[in-house]
């Protein structure tokens, strides 16, 4: 079963909800609030894993962690940087890119 067929990603103005339904595995689901995001990563895989996102949040102290390959997770992507989330000259760089984690805002 492909990834997208059980990890699912939907938004609206205000939130994030992630449902999944692992084959064989128990199903959860969890939500965050736009604003409550404070620092986005882009972890870049390989050609046998995902990209992935991991979205930190005021609200607790590990990420959400979120593949690319999600169904609605190029649509994330595409809305956390258009949210101004993640810079868009760093997000047109990392295409150039074969590996590498990339966070914004940057460490400091």
């Amino acid at each position: 079963m492909a990834l997208n067929e059980w990890f699912k990603v939907i938004f609206d103005d205000k939130s994030v909800l992630i449902d999944v339904v692992p084959p064989n595995r128990e199903k959860w689901s969890a939500h965050f609030d736009w604003d409550d995001v404070i620092r986005i990563c882009f972890k870049i895989g390989d050609l046998f894993t995902s990209d992935e996102l991991y979205i930190f949040t005021n609200t607790r102290p590990e990420s959400y962690l979120i593949p690319i390959e999600a169904n609605g997770g190029l649509e994330l992507w595409n809305e956390i940087v258009s949210r101004g989330l993640f810079d868009a000259g760093l997000a047109i760089k990392m295409v150039s890119k074969t590996e590498g984690l990339f966070c914004w805002p940057p460490d400091e």
